[in-house]
């Protein structure tokens, strides 16, 4: 019976041995698993930080991709702005270059001397002359159609604000009388309107012969020779 028990005895302890054994292996394991496991952890943490940095800051092919395209629309946009800018300049150099081409003409010859009106028939132009001989203003008129106004020297005569022309078919202003006609007195004065309040004839069409026997003016010119010439200014009209 001893021998049986002791064999049993070895039996026990050998199975005793075996298990823990196991059990030491089975920690060690775990032991190696709770050590890669966080270091696992850690590599995903700075995987995912990594691909954070790299989302928030383009790459160098993204940032290649887009500054040729901003600097293509700022050089677009500097070409526009230049060119909007270059535009008034030119028109500006054609408009004095066109000015300087076309000035305004002076006085004819042996027109006078002093303080002055001057009207030049062939030109359909009047001048009004300051002490000094400057030109303080000239413009374009309508004169007659008739040969009823001879070359010479005259002087303003009157002046009336409102008048009616002589066949009563309608009225002008500022009317400043220098000569006279076959039976009415000649002189400067607006545009004349018609009964029915229509102006006789346009601005582009002084510069033309129209009237019956007076000088018509554009109301802006006709006022500016009303306030220029008192009676007795000198009156020139030349052929």
């Amino acid at each position: 019976m001893s021998k049986h028990r002791a064999s049993h005895r070895a039996a026990r302890r050998r199975r005793a041995s075996a298990m823990a054994l196991a059990l030491g292996v089975t920690i060690a394991v775990g032991g190696a698993a709770v050590g890669v496991l966080p270091q696992l952890t850690t590599d995903q943490a700075a995987a995912t930080q990594a691909t954070s940095g790299r989302a928030a800051t383009p790459s160098s092919l993204e940032t290649a991709s887009l500054d040729p395209v901003e600097a293509k629309a700022d050089a677009a946009s500097s070409s526009k702005v230049a060119g909007v800018e270059s535009a008034p300049d030119t028109e500006l150099t054609d408009k004095v270059a066109t000015a300087a081409a076309d000035p305004d003409p002076a006085p004819p010859k042996d027109s006078g001397e002093g303080r002055r009106i001057v009207f030049d028939q062939g030109d359909q132009r009047v001048w009004l002359i300051g002490d000094d001989g400057s030109v303080e203003r000239t413009y374009r008129v309508s004169g007659s159609r008739f040969e009823n106004l001879q070359p010479g020297s005259y002087a303003v005569q009157s002046k009336t604000r409102y008048a009616t022309a002589f066949d009563a078919s309608g009225t002008m202003e500022y009317f400043v009388r220098f000569a006279t006609g076959v039976s009415e007195p000649i002189g400067f004065h607006s545009v004349p309107r018609d009964n029915t309040g229509a102006l006789e004839q346009t601005k582009s069409q002084l510069g033309t012969r129209l009237s019956a026997g007076c000088v018509r003016q554009w109301k802006p010119d006709a006022i500016a020779l009303w306030d220029f010439a008192p009676i007795g200014t000198k009156v020139y009209v030349t052929a």
